[in-house]
């Protein structure tokens, strides 16, 4: 029910025509747990009226709200159609999994609301690499490439900073992840590693408390989704308050299936539950389909299928259909490359002159298994479809997830099954 029902009954004023108010989109994606934290809604309202509650981390009114509607239509699990704002797809080659690299149309500005079809495969690749960093600093995820790209930038002067996640500085948080703009090399080294809770990173974007040029330039950092509400922003600009929309240009998806609740995961499940020393903690992965923590001595603590930790998600993960991050400039995991490595997918030409630039500080060679990132992409697009076909018949039968899939197939590229619950 809309919150301005209460004026009505004060005063008679009716609702005037064509409004949405964040009560709304509070009731319908935070309060029913589909929130995935991106912060899209913080960083789209024009009066700044939507803040970060201190206690919960999740959205919510920090003064009137004018019933703009941009919150509902910007959000990834509200209004926001995010498949539109994927480019045409690269050309697969016949047996659907190999990418033939095509040039994408120039023409098309790839972020536009209209966008294009979305096609299967990998989406709009450009180039695709396996690659890790020629000399690896210390605490790096996989091939360590985006801390490479990062550095090489802000060298270069192609950037003034870049929105990244670093560990929290509260110490009854251990391992909670923290969005910031780091604008030196060891301030990136810092956030070097994957966090795997989200961390309303756009939020992040009012960007008074950070030193910056008068028209800065920033690299982001982030999941498919938190790329899916900045291009959204960009495409179709609408004053946005405090926040610099306009500041990034540069942006860079982390391939994503899933992210979590920090106190769910790790307080809960490793702290509590598994007795983990958070303080001895030099690693967390997730990497085929398994979860990994790992202590700073090289004992492993935690080694177990992704899916025993399946409670400790975000429940508005299961909706996602963008495992890959199509609409970022670059793509960056570990699915389709041998460990060390990562792939990196190439999708614009901002996207190309990053990586370019930092050439010369990377190892680079063909993907060692693209198959591999079209599979996955495929079942989280089946996942995604199930999670929403359960809300209509929650009796329904649910798709295995990759964990389930790899234990029950192998990397066979089989199509998943259903199975019911």
């Amino acid at each position: 029910m809309k919150a301005y029902r209460i004026r009505e009954e004060m005063n008679g004023v009716a609702e005037p025509p064509g409004k949405t108010w964040f009560w709304e989109l509070e009731a319908a994606v935070v309060e029913a747990d589909r929130c995935i934290q991106c912060g899209t809604c913080v960083a789209v309202c024009p009066s700044n009226s939507i803040g970060v509650g201190r206690k919960t981390g999740l959205p919510e009114l920090v003064k009137m709200c004018t019933g703009c509607s941009l919150c509902w239509d910007y959000c990834p699990r509200g209004g926001l159609r995010y498949e539109a704002l994927w480019p045409p797809s690269t050309i697969t080659g016949d047996d659907g999994t190999a990418p033939i690299v095509t040039k994408p149309d120039p023409a098309d500005p790839y972020w536009k609301l209209t966008g294009g079809p979305p096609g299967d495969g990998l989406g709009a690749v450009t180039e695709s690499y396996a690659a890790r960093a020629a000399s690896r600093p210390a605490g790096v995820q996989d091939g360590g490439v985006v801390s490479t790209l990062l550095i090489a930038a802000l060298a270069a002067g192609e950037i003034d900073g870049a929105l990244v996640t670093r560990p929290s500085a509260d110490p009854d948080e251990p391992w909670k992840g923290v969005a910031t703009v780091a604008t030196t090399p060891a301030a990136l080294l810092e956030a070097t590693g994957t966090f795997y809770n989200q961390t309303m990173a756009l939020a992040e974007l009012d960007l008074a408390r950070y030193d910056l040029p008068p028209e800065p330039r920033l690299a982001l950092v982030g999941t498919p989704c938190e790329i899916q509400g900045l291009r959204a922003m960009q495409a179709r600009r609408w004053p946005t308050g405090a926040h610099r929309i306009d500041a990034v240009v540069l942006t860079i998806a982390l391939l994503c299936t899933k992210s979590f609740d920090y106190d769910r995961l790790v307080a809960r499940r490793l702290r509590d539950e598994r007795g983990v020393d958070l303080d001895r903690v030099a690693k967390v992965d997730v990497i085929r389909g398994r979860l990994r923590v790992e202590y700073r001595d090289g004992e492993v603590a935690v080694d177990e299928p992704v899916k025993e930790f399946h409670g400790a998600a975000l429940k508005g993960c299961d909706e996602c259909a963008d495992f890959l991050g199509r609409s970022a400039d670059l793509s960056v995991g570990s699915v389709g490359s041998l460990d060390g490595w990562s792939s990196v997918l190439v999708r614009t030409e901002r996207g190309r002159r990053a990586l370019d630039g930092a050439k010369g500080r990377l190892d680079l060679r063909p993907l060692d298994d693209p198959g591999a990132l079209a599979r996955l992409d495929a079942l989280d697009k089946r996942v995604a479809e199930s999670s929403l076909a359960r809300k209509l018949d929650p009796d329904g039968p649910l798709f295995m997830d990759y964990a389930e899939h790899l234990a029950a197939y192998g990397d066979t590229g089989r199509a998943p099954v259903v199975v019911d619950r």
